[in-house]
């Protein structure tokens, strides 16, 4: 694989972001916690528009509870949040 100046540096200064300022095993973990946690923040915002579209097609709130493992008060939720994709 290769990757372009402009993909290093991304990756950099998120790595940065999270290390605050210290450096070795704790800086590493904190920079993985804090990608980490970005990563799992664009997965629930798919998982949730997700959601909504098999909703709209016809999917039952306990349907949808039991895929995603979340509870049918949580998945109400989202889906009366419904914000157009």
């Amino acid at each position: 694989m290769t990757y372009t100046h402009a993909q290093v540096s991304a990756a950099n200064s998120a790595v940065d972001k999270y290390r605050s300022g210290e450096d070795g095993e704790i800086g590493a973990a904190l920079a993985v916690v804090g990608l980490s946690a970005e990563r799992a923040a664009r997965e629930a915002k798919v998982r949730d528009d997700m959601i909504r579209v098999a909703h709209r097609a016809g999917a039952s709130l306990r349907q949808l509870a039991d895929v995603s493992g979340l509870n049918r008060k949580t998945v109400t939720a989202i889906v009366e949040s419904d914000v157009p994709a």
